[in-house]
């Protein structure tokens, strides 16, 4: 796809969709925790946990005093609860001892936090410091190879290619939409390319309508014999 045609659709998408997260925090260290909750599991679930995390820890010093296991049992429905529980618990202690009790507002050094791999730190780095960053998850991984933004087989060629595609005041904002497009219209499992507000730039609902009319015209010409 070319520069053109991306742009478009990241405008298309703009008045469609939010330019935030639909994770809700108050803080960059409230972000950093519910993005690591947010691995394996819905946002909405994630919100729930951690409206009554933060309303009794809502600052790191708050959450290190938390039992390991008082704190499984608090985000145990958010799944994976005994790793992130430990990261939760690293990452905070990480932040008090190396960073003075701030979320560092670098990519390099907040992926030296545990639990925090590339992903997070993208998320973390462009909602709460407001960088420039694009968070590949499963949504936009799926729906940026789909639609023919890029053409890669794994995410973080994924990351890169729609790096090199889109301007970089873009790249947090088209994150944003990309997500959003892939939970309301195009889904894994059964797309709504009918109602997709980007279906006339979509490469691949294209090559649908190009198989159908040429599947078509072959059975009308079929008929004609």
């Amino acid at each position: 796809m070319n520069k053109k045609t991306a742009k478009e659709i990241v405008e298309i998408l703009s008045g469609v969709f939010e330019d935030k997260p639909a994770l809700k925090f108050s803080s960059p260290y409230q972000l950093l925790i519910a993005v690591i909750l947010s691995a394996q599991c819905t946002d909405e679930r994630v919100n729930k946990v951690t409206a009554r995390l933060f309303e009794k820890y809502p600052e790191p010093r708050d959450v290190l005093k938390i039992p390991k296991e008082e704190l499984e049992k608090i985000i145990f429905s958010c799944g994976l609860y005994k790793s992130k529980a430990e990261h939760i618990l690293k990452a905070t202690s990480d932040i008090i001892e190396r960073f003075g009790g701030q979320v560092p507002n670098d990519l390099k050094s907040l992926q030296t936090l545990a639990g925090v791999g590339r992903k997070t730190a993208n998320v973390v780095y462009s909602v709460a410091f407001k960088g420039n960053a694009i968070a590949v998850d499963t949504h936009v991984f799926r729906v940026s190879n789909r639609i023919g933004l890029v053409n890669a087989d794994n995410v973080l060629k994924t990351e890169k290619g729609l790096m090199a595609l889109l301007d970089e005041s873009d790249w947090s904002r088209t994150h944003h939409y990309l997500i959003y497009l892939g939970r309301s219209y195009c889904k894994a499992a059964k797309p709504d390319c009918d109602k997709c507000p980007i279906r006339e730039k979509c490469e691949k609902h294209i090559k649908n309508k190009k198989n159908i009319r040429e599947k078509s015209a072959l059975k009308k010409k079929n008929l004609l014999r």
